[in-house]
């Protein structure tokens, strides 16, 4: 802009330039506070589904700890089709898991320990969800089913010594017992959760001349 010698030709760029660009200075600024309360409504909007998830989960754990099976199926079920896009859909299938063991329904543990997998946003708890996936496929004898979830989700990391132990309790299942005495050994060096409980099945191995390995 050219010097202003005078406050009126001031005002008269001022009022010229607002007849040129007060229609897009006025557009910019609704644009932007709606942008602000939009997302202001849609972060509130989270936060209240974060919470009614939460408590809908909280009251399913209480349900499962009770042993009210058929309530906390019924709860984990409704969280899932509420809450589907939230963490809590795949804790809750992994509550339903532990129901369906419980009632002696390896099947559908099976089902929901697939379902927590697909829906996991966290790969250590879809690995967790794998984890018993294979555990109750093995229950199930279901062996080949079972390694090749092993084998999947098996990444060398926290769970590995884990999975090792469950690559030992298929090879006892099939008669290979030099091969489950290498994983349980495997899995006790790796510092699995159930140390002791492998120490145990370790030692209850036949003689190291088993001719099935």
């Amino acid at each position: 802009m050219a010097e202003l010698t005078t406050d009126d030709e001031k005002v008269e760029a001022i009022k010229k330039w607002w007849k040129e660009n007060g229609t897009a200075v006025i557009a910019g600024i609704v644009i932007g506070l709606a942008a602000v309360l939009g997302w202001r409504a849609w972060a509130n909007h989270q936060e209240q589904v974060g919470q009614r998830a939460s408590l809908a989960f909280e009251q399913l754990l209480m349900a499962a700890g009770s042993g009210q099976h058929a309530s906390a199926a019924k709860q984990a079920e409704a969280l899932v089709d509420a809450h589907a896009k939230t963490p809590y859909a795949a804790l809750a299938d992994l509550a339903l898991a532990k129901v369906r063991v419980e009632q002696d329904d390896l099947a559908g543990a099976a089902k929901a320990l697939r379902s927590a997998i697909e829906r996991a946003s966290n790969p250590g708890l879809a690995t967790l969800a794998a984890f018993r996936l294979a555990r109750v496929l093995i229950a199930s004898d279901a062996l080949d089913d079972a390694l090749a979830v092993i084998e999947r989700h098996d990444d060398g990391g926290a769970f590995s010594a884990d999975f090792a132990g469950l690559r030992g309790d298929i090879a006892l299942a099939r008669g290979q017992i030099g091969d489950a005495r290498a994983a349980y050994a495997a899995a006790i060096a790796g510092g699995a959760g159930l140390s002791r409980l492998i120490e145990l099945k370790l030692q209850d191995l036949p003689a190291a001349n088993d001719s099935a390995s």
